[in-house]
C-alpha cells in the first residue's frame, strides 16, 4: 500500500469514528448508554462515561503507537530492531501506571455501587415476584397486590399463523395488562424474588437490573425524578416464553398515586365480594376468555390444541371434559409442568377460564363453574 493510499484511509476511518461519536449519531442509533431518570440511573451513566473516556484515551494511545511504529519501522525502510534483554525502569512504569489507572477507575465505581445499596429510608416498599412468565407486585404499606402480564393485543399477534401484522402493534411485546404505577419523588424500595425459576428484572431507565431468584430476595431502591412510562423486560432466560414477559412502569404524581390507590383498593374489595354472588354463563365466558388467553394460551395455545408431549390439548380434552372437580383441583393446584393458579388468581377468575375451557372450540359440556365452588375448593 502506498503512503498516499495508507493516509486516506487513516483520514478515513478518522472521520467515521467522529461521526459515530456525535451526538446525531448517538440519537439516530442509540449507541450510548441511557442516561435514565433516576439519580441512580445518572450516577451509573457518568462512571460509565468516565470509564469511556479513559479507555478510549489508552485505546488512541497503544494504537498510536503501536500505527507509528509499524509504519516508521517497516523492512522497506531498513529499519533494524534494538536489542535489549531488560529495563528495571520500563517495568516499574508498566507496572505502576495501569495500578494508578484501575484505582483511577475503582474509586467512582465504589462510590457508585455503595449509593447503589443505600435502600434505608424508604418511603415506600414494593415487592416484585417472578413468574412464568408474568410479574406479580405487592404494595406492602398498601395491602394492594396484582400480576401484570403481555397485553392481550401482543399475545395474540405472537401466535403462530396469528395473521396479524406485529408492525401494527404498539409498543409491541412491550405492553402488558396493568403496569406498575410508582409516585415521582418517592424513595421507593423494591424487594425482588421469584415463585419458580430464576427472572431478572429490568428497566433500564432505572439504572440497573437485579436477578429474581426462587428462595431469595434482593433490593434495591429507585427515585423517579420524572413522570413517564418507562419499560423493561425480563432479563434471565426464563423459559420458551422468555421473550415475552414485559414490565411496564407508569410513574405519576403524588396525588395520581394516591387515586390510583384507593381505586385498586375498591376493585380488590369487588374481586372479593364476586366470590359470593351468582354468575351468568356469558358473564363468565366474557371474562374467561381474556383470563385464558393471559394465563393459559401460552402452553395450550389460543385454540386449546395443546403441544404434544408437553401441554395436553384442552379442545376435546379428557380433563376439560371430565369431572368438573377434576378440573377445578388441576387449575388450583397445578400438575407437572402446569403452575399452581390458586397463588396467581382469584376465584372468579379461575372460576370464568374454566367455564370458558369447557364451552369453547369443539367442547359443549354446558357447566357453569361459579367462583363459590372455586372458593370451597381451595
Amino acid at each position: 500500500m502506498s503512503v498516499n493510499k495508507l493516509k486516506q484511509t487513516v483520514l478515513a476511518v478518522i472521520a467515521v469514528s467522529l461521526f459515530l461519536a456525535s451526538g446525531t449519531a448517538l440519537a439516530d442509533y442509540a449507541l450510548n448508554l441511557t442516561e435514565g431518570v433516576t439519580p441512580t440511573s445518572h450516577r451509573v451513566y457518568e462512571l460509565h462515561m468516565i470509564i469511556l473516556y479513559i479507555v478510549t484515551a489508552i485505546g488512541v494511545v497503544v494504537f498510536g503507537v503501536m500505527g507509528w511504529s509499524i509504519f516508521h519501522h517497516r523492512k522497506s525502510k531498513g529499519a533494524v530492531a534494538h536489542q535489549f534483554h531488560h529495563s528495571t525502569m520500563t517495568e516499574i512504569i508498566w507496572t505502576t501506571v495501569p495500578i494508578l489507572i484501575l484505582i483511577g477507575m475503582a474509586v467512582p465505581a465504589t462510590k457508585t455501587l455503595i449509593f447503589m445499596k443505600q435502600t434505608g429510608d424508604a418511603e415506600m416498599t414494593i415487592k416484585v415476584t417472578g413468574y412464568q412468565w408474568k410479574w406479580k407486585y405487592d404494595y406492602l404499606d398498601e395491602g394492594i397486590s396484582f400480576f401484570s402480564a403481555l397485553h392481550q393485543d401482543s399475545n395474540e399477534a405472537r401466535q403462530i399463523d396469528s395473521g396479524i401484522d406485529p408492525n401494527t402493534i404498539e409498543n409491541y411485546l412491550l405492553e402488558v395488562d396493568k403496569p406498575l404505577v410508582l409516585p415521582v419523588e418517592t424513595k421507593i424500595r423494591i424487594l425482588i424474588t421469584a415463585a419458580d425459576v430464576i427472572h431478572a428484572w429490568w428497566v433500564p431507565d432505572l439504572g440497573w437490573k437485579r436477578d429474581a431468584i426462587p428462595g431469595f430476595i434482593n433490593d434495591n431502591w429507585t427515585y423517579i425524578k420524572e413522570p413517564g412510562v418507562y419499560r423493561g423486560q425480563c432479563a434471565e432466560l426464563c423459559g420458551k416464553d422468555h421473550g415475552y414477559m414485559p414490565i411496564v412502569l407508569n410513574a405519576v404524581s403524588k396525588e395520581e398515586y394516591a387515586a390510583w390507590v384507593e381505586e385498586q383498593k375498591a376493585e380488590q374489595i369487588e374481586a372479593a365480594s364476586g366470590s359470593d354472588r351468582e354468575w351468568s354463563m356469558d358473564e363468565l365466558m366474557e371474562k374467561g376468555k381474556t383470563v385464558y388467553a393471559a394465563n393459559c394460551a401460552s402452553c395450550h395455545l389460543p385454540e386449546g390444541q395443546g403441544i404434544e408431549g408437553l401441554f395436553p390439548a384442552l379442545n376435546g380434552g379428557a380433563i376439560v371434559n371430565g369431572p368438573v372437580s377434576e378440573h377445578v383441583n388441576i387449575v388450583l393446584n397445578g400438575k407437572n409442568m402446569m403452575p399452581v393458579f390458586k397463588a396467581q388468581l382469584n376465584d372468579v377468575d379461575i372460576a370464568a377460564a374454566i367455564t370458558y375451557e369447557r364451552n369453547s372450540w369443539d367442547n359443549s359440556t354446558g357447566d357453569v363453574i361459579q367462583p363459590s365452588v372455586v372458593k370451597i375448593a381451595r
